[in-house]
């Protein structure tokens, strides 16, 4: 198999370091990209190809970089959008700012870097299209549904790009993390907003206290993550011999959560079908 070309949104930290980490160890090139150059500079020393991307940025601005990244080795393979971050706070409570800075990294930044992407695929009849959701792409938890409702979105963005250019060779996978022992669930790194109602303090409290304390123990292991990813891509490993997948959960909590909400979607949909056909002409 001939080398890959993947570019990388959001390299400088967690998955997106493990995901260049691991794939030049496959033998693929990277071009890994931040918003600060200086915090991938490491990465230049491993082997990668370094670029400046902020995905907030205008399209002008955007496409500009990814026509940049294609010179870089004449072609790219593989995108994966990777850049996010949460704002944790009750909804009652979130600024529009807050809602608009969550939208426009985790899904806005999406949008753009992936419609720069498109044309090259699509005048190659070929590429793969890698969007790193979550758990949260499912289930809207208490104090984080800002950033549900930006994975909830780039779920469904995914699966309409998939019905759109499945035609054209190009491939998609949604990848649907559960809680993985990264930087992005740290509280460092999370934008907490504290509750000035007293109605949400304790609720409140108490998942953060949670966070604090499943802090560098969440249960999932992020290099086994980025190995799995990686062989649905390249079609080896754990992925050899197995029909192409769309969405690839991964996570024992995952797992159980999302079974959960399937067993009991399929529940109300029954209790409620001679309801739900009710209503046609």
């Amino acid at each position: 198999m001939a080398p890959l070309v993947w570019l990388i949104t959001g390299c400088s930290s967690g998955l997106g370091q493990e995901f260049v980490k691991q794939i030049l160890a496959r033998g693929d090139k990277v071009i890994a990209t931040a918003r600060r150059l200086e915090s991938i500079e490491s990465l230049q020393n491993d082997g990668a190809s370094t670029l400046r991307l902020d995905v907030t940025d205008e399209p002008e601005v955007i496409n500009k970089a990814i026509s940049e990244a294609i010179g870089i080795y004449g072609g790219i393979d593989v995108l994966v959008n990777n850049a996010g971050f949460i704002v944790q706070g009750a909804v009652e409570e979130l600024s529009q700012d807050q809602l608009w800075a969550e939208f426009n990294t985790n899904f806005f930044g999406t949008v753009k870097v992936t419609q720069a992407v498109l044309p090259h695929f699509r005048q190659r009849r070929a590429g793969a299209l890698v969007f790193v959701g979550s758990l949260s792409g499912w289930i809207g938890h208490p104090y984080v549904a800002a950033y549900a409702a930006s994975k909830f979105a780039v779920e469904g963005m995914a699966e309409s790009i998939k019905a759109e250019t499945e035609g054209f060779g190009i491939r998609t996978l949604l990848v649907e993390p559960g809680r993985f022992r990264t930087n992005l669930l740290t509280l460092g790194n999370l934008t907490v907003t504290e509750p000035k109602i007293s109605d949400y303090k304790e609720a409140a409290s108490s998942m953060i206290q949670g966070l604090a304390k499943e802090d560098r123990a969440q249960p999932g292991n992020p290099v086994k993550l980025i190995s799995v990813v990686l062989d649905f891509v390249r079609n080896e490993g754990v992925a050899e011999g197995r029909p192409p997948v769309f969405r690839l959960p991964l996570g024992t909590d995952c797992y159980e959560e999302v079974k959960k909400k399937c067993e009991e979607t399929l529940e109300n949909l029954e209790a409620l079908k001679d309801i739900t056909t009710s209503c046609d002409f």
